[in-house]
């Protein structure tokens, strides 16, 4: 913790930082392809009931489906915006019954947002200046958290979405959070790893109870402040990914507002850390140098080693920070910690993206992983994106679900038929954009007849631009704010 004379030295030097940062700003060009086309932001906040259903919604799957994504409210966010930080906007499409009770989408209503529309803020103790929430919406303690990382405490959401409120865990989190937890279906637990782009010497394995309050907190030493944008687990372990996607002083004194940048003199390597154990037990294993935002799973092998699939890309933001630079493969890592490497195997050689699996399994082996198709000349528009893929880890077979011409699928989560259903017994749903009419549907696939057409379809008449990640919440553990 810095001491007076520190935090006061540090003061006056980000704000020399700002001063120059600004006026480089000015320099910047304002065009982003991540707010044009398909990205277009959506510029209202609609209420829509009694929707109508094409097919039939599987019996037994009450509840709503929750995606976030960024959406500025100011259409015009300025030089050095990046797609990343745009004001968070959540969609909720509400089943019961068969029937389509209702759409909404809803800002996270920020210090900025609130500003920009015109309202008051969302209440509850904000962690620093910046407050945008944008990239997932997740259960935890049986309440419906509005997630970042690295800046934002969460939002708590009610039901229905109209009201918000910060929420540190009930006052348990004193520190960033993730965009990305992930609860162990055995224990009930929320696995975090978070980092802080003003913190560049560690980052925080955070456990959360299946109550929703912090129960750990504990910091790992890195060097030059990695971007974590996932992290996975096993029974023994918690994963950490330190690769070489750093925070760089460059970019920010260029104006930039995404801080972070490859860094070619960064290690690569995936630490192992003992689920209960202290920082100084941390097993690293060093990779070749490459970047990860998401994993599918991990698991512990039979022989003493981690299996970890992920996606991985050679390299990311090393020339610019606003579009990819390389395209992500599905590939699966083996960790082993006695010779403290890492082998990769490439499961599928197609680009692709936002794996998920059923998460009844995570942290365990398993069988079925599902993506989504990423353009093979990697443009930004998403054209040709149409396919989703389901892969049989065991056999090795792909398997394409195809929605056809002008219809790009977003992240598509798994819903098991039951409690005690098999792994792929059960739904896949997501949203799928029909980029010639400008409109949406909300798509149910039947995970077993994978190539089939949806079970069911709830048409949206607007754009839902692409936006992040999303999950399911039974009906059963719908909560309000407390």
């Amino acid at each position: 913790m810095l001491n007076p004379v520190q935090s006061a030295l540090r003061a006056v030097a980000e704000r020399g930082v700002g001063f120059v940062a600004a006026l480089n700003r000015r320099r910047l060009p304002k065009a982003d392809p991540f707010l044009v086309g398909i990205h277009v932001p959506m510029q209202a906040e609609l209420t829509l009931e009694d929707l109508a259903v094409a097919g039939s919604i599987p019996a037994g799957l009450n509840g709503r489906y929750l995606k976030m994504g960024a959406n500025p409210a100011n259409p015009d966010p300025g030089a050095g915006h990046h797609w990343f930080l745009g004001d968070g906007m959540v969609h909720g499409l509400a089943v019961e019954d068969g029937k389509a009770l209702w759409y909404r989408n809803r800002w996270i209503r920020s210090r900025l947002a609130a500003a920009a529309l015109g309202r008051p803020a969302a209440p509850g103790p904000r962690r620093g200046g910046n407050d945008t929430v944008n990239t997932n919406v997740a259960e935890i303690g049986g309440r419906a958290f509005a997630l970042v990382e690295a800046g934002s405490f969460p939002v708590e959401l009610s039901e229905t979405l109209e009201d918000q409120r910060y929420n540190p865990f009930d006052g348990t989190l004193h520190g960033s959070f993730t965009g990305h937890p992930h609860r162990d279906p055995l224990t009930g637990e929320h696995h975090a790893v978070a980092y802080d782009g003003r913190i560049w010497d560690a980052v925080r394995h955070v456990v959360v109870s299946d109550a929703g309050q912090v129960v750990r907190d504990m910091p790992v030493a890195v060097e030059h402040g990695p971007c974590i944008h996932d992290c996975a687990f096993t029974a023994r372990f918690a994963v950490v990914l330190d690769l070489p996607v750093t925070f760089s002083m460059r970019a920010v004194l260029g104006g930039h507002l995404f801080p972070f940048r490859w860094n070619p003199a960064h290690r690569a390597r995936v630490g192992l850390l003992p689920r209960g154990g202290e920082a100084a037990e941390i097993i690293w294993c060093d990779v070749e140098p490459c970047f990860v935002f998401h994993v599918a799973n991990a698991f512990d092998g039979e022989d003493g080693r981690v299996v970890l699939d992920v996606v991985a890309y050679p390299v990311m933001f090393a020339l610019s920070g606003n579009e990819l630079d390389a395209l992500g493969l599905f590939e699966r890592w083996t960790v082993d910690p006695s010779t403290r490497r890492v082998d990769r195997r490439v499961i599928d050689p197609t680009p692709q993206e936002f794996p998920r699996i059923d998460e009844r399994r995570f942290g365990q082996d398993y069988r079925y992983a599902y993506t989504v198709s990423v353009p093979p000349d990697g443009n930004t528009q998403l054209v040709g994106a149409t396919k989703l893929y389901k892969h049989d880890l065991r056999t090795g077979v792909r398997h394409v679900h195809d929605f056809g011409n002008d219809r790009v699928p977003g992240e598509f989560i798994f819903v098991p038929a039951s409690g005690d259903a098999g792994e792929d017994e059960g739904w896949l749903m997501g949203f799928v954009i029909n980029t010639a009419e400008e409109t949406t549907e909300f798509a149910i696939l039947d995970a077993r007849s994978f190539e089939a057409a949806p079970v069911a379809t709830v048409r949206l008449p607007h754009r839902i631009p692409p936006g992040f990640h999303g999950n399911w919440f039974p009906a059963a553990q719908y909560g309000g704010l407390r």
